[in-house]
């Protein structure tokens, strides 16, 4: 199975989805590494999911700001990438041989905002991550912003698609790829897929 674009998966906390997407071509399958957070899996589940899927790369997912933290995070789950949100780590943890992820949360950014990302230099990143917290719609406006980042970094997209528009957006932005988030077992092993099924059965390529 093989995907038209670049694909990560944010948040995943279950084997099916792990399964699944590993199955449909995913390459990137993202977990959260925050004990704080609502999608944080501890390392012992961390990895026995990760036994069960192949030919995908495991990105760790911190929101800390603490290198000494991040240090210690690496070390107890051993991803293939790190995702930080944190700008002022880069330099420093660009020096640790891991490819790394920064994750840029669009949430109330203004445009000039935006504008800004793309004119800053982010030494050692692989991918830069554009989510948000809220549906956001891409008019003209944040169009021409989204070209001016992706034409400097190379953008995984997590906004203002679904199905319907995948391949319009894939056509008209120059990005590396695309961002969904996982979800939930209705209970061990039941998972119904929904948007996210539906837009990787529309990236599948013949």
């Amino acid at each position: 199975m093989a995907l038209q674009t670049t694909v990560k998966i944010s948040n995943i906390t279950n084997l099916s989805d792990a399964r699944y997407c590993a199955g449909m071509g995913v390459d990137l399958l993202g977990f959260s590494m925050d004990s704080t957070s609502p999608d944080y899996i501890e390392p012992a589940r961390f990895n026995e999911i990760r036994g069960w899927v192949a030919g995908v790369q495991i990105v760790g997912e911190t929101a800390s700001a603490d290198p000494e933290q991040i240090e210690q995070l690496l070390a107890e789950y051993q991803p293939d990438v790190l995702q930080v949100d944190e700008v002022a780590l880069l330099p420093y943890l660009s020096t640790m041989g891991k490819p790394l992820m920064l994750r840029v949360d669009l949430t109330g950014m203004s445009l000039e905002q935006l504008d800004a990302v793309a004119g800053t230099a982010l030494p050692g990143i692989d991918y830069l991550l554009l989510e948000s917290q809220s549906i956001i719609h891409i008019d003209d406006e944040l169009q021409a912003a989204l070209k001016q980042v992706a034409s400097r970094h190379a953008v995984l997209l997590g906004i203002g698609f679904e199905a319907a528009t995948i391949q319009t957006i894939l056509a008209e932005l120059p990005i590396a790829g695309i961002a969904l988030a996982g979800g939930n077992e209705e209970r061990p092993g039941s998972r119904d897929f929904g948007a996210l099924m539906d837009i990787l059965e529309v990236l599948e390529v013949e």
